[in-house]
């Protein structure tokens, strides 16, 4: 958890109007010149997955099932039906049969295909689709040799990334907790934060927002609002450019909307800090901006390094003896479970 610890000020401050223009001035003033960088679209790959020209095609191998990991309604990588050594060697009257979790592969399927160089894809990739497939090779290594056989395994595992997210803590000195002042400036401050973090294709929502009577030494009691928001990127559909570069990955354009935020509530102080008139009746209290990263996996899926080397920071479908049934990130232990993608345990 990373938080601001810088001691809170307070300082005398004006009576009258609660949401006079004083308070609204203060905010715009902050958000003035904090115009978000551009940023591109994305296409959405997994924190830590980088495409290259191998991984659009994977090769099987003798020894071991080889994992295939494919992002939820997306295109798969083409998944061959030869080892290394034998992709780069000369096949003769080559014959290629897929089976699947539901059986023998038909070629002509609209979702599930496989070509006539006996590669295996899918086209809009199901958590349905996740289990054991299994390629039989048949094949001449020369004209006058007999027919060899091979027999190749590959666990294909559907994924989805992470529903990461930033989640904010801060507090402003109030109007009366029952007055409707508080109400609208809490609307202008997320009108203001949205914008701030529009052009990285980034949202903020409002989690809670709550008024609290608050002692103070020596101060009587005063009167704090307490908001909880969170940002995050937008999902692929909302997306309407894509891109590939790195720059656009969510977790950059996140890094870079938290950046812009903290100085917005660093500028609010030093505007504060430039006033020569009393305090409006609302403003940020100094100190009190508090942030932590979180992570999260839909339920059924979750995040393991160790079982998923290749994949590591993705929320892959949970594997049987297993499942998770909340929003966590890792798939728990379960002997009944039998199924990919459990949410309960039996």
């Amino acid at each position: 958890m990373e938080a601001s610890t810088p001691g809170r000020t307070r300082r005398g401050r004006a009576t009258g109007s609660p949401l006079s223009r004083a308070a609204v001035v203060l905010l715009l003033s902050a958000f003035v010149g904090l115009a978000s960088p551009s940023a591109g679209y994305f296409i959405r790959l997994p924190r830590g997955f980088r495409l290259t020209q191998d991984s659009l095609k994977i090769v099987g191998s003798s020894d071991y099932p080889v994992k295939v990991y494919v992002l939820l309604h997306q295109k798969s990588p083409h998944v061959l039906c030869v080892t290394q050594r034998l992709r780069n060697s000369e096949l003769i009257d080559p014959s290629f049969q897929w089976y699947g979790p539901k059986g023998k592969i038909i070629t002509g399927n609209n979702t599930t295909q496989v070509t006539s160089t006996g590669s295996l894809v899918f086209q809009n990739f199901e958590e349905s689709m996740t289990g054991v497939y299994t390629c039989f090779l048949e094949y001449k290594p020369t004209v006058d040799e007999s027919a060899a056989n091979l027999q190749l395994k590959y666990v294909i595992y559907g994924y989805r990334e992470p529903r990461f997210y930033y989640q904010f803590t801060t507090r402003y000195h109030a109007a009366p907790c029952n007055s409707i002042y508080n109400i609208s400036f809490e609307k202008k401050l997320l009108q203001i934060l949205r914008k701030l973090v529009l052009e990285l294709s980034c949202e903020v929502s409002l989690l809670k927002s709550e008024c609290h009577h608050i002692k103070m030494q020596r101060a009587g009691l005063q009167n704090e609002l307490f908001f909880t928001f969170s940002v995050s990127s937008l999902d692929t559909e909302k997306i309407p450019k894509p891109c590939i570069d790195h720059s656009c990955e969510p977790s950059r354009r996140l890094l870079k909307a938290k950046n812009l935020i903290e100085r917005f509530f660093n500028q609010q102080v030093e505007v504060l800090g430039r006033r020569v008139e009393p305090l409006p009746e609302i403003y940020y209290i100094e100190g009190t901006l508090q942030m932590v990263w979180i992570n999260r996996c839909f339920p059924g899926y979750g995040i393991n390094t160790l079982k998923h080397p290749k994949c590591p920071e993705c929320c892959v479908v949970c594997s049987p003896g297993s499942y998770n049934p909340r929003d966590g990130t890792q798939c728990l232990p379960c002997n009944s479970s039998l199924a990919y993608g459990a949410k309960a345990c039996g």
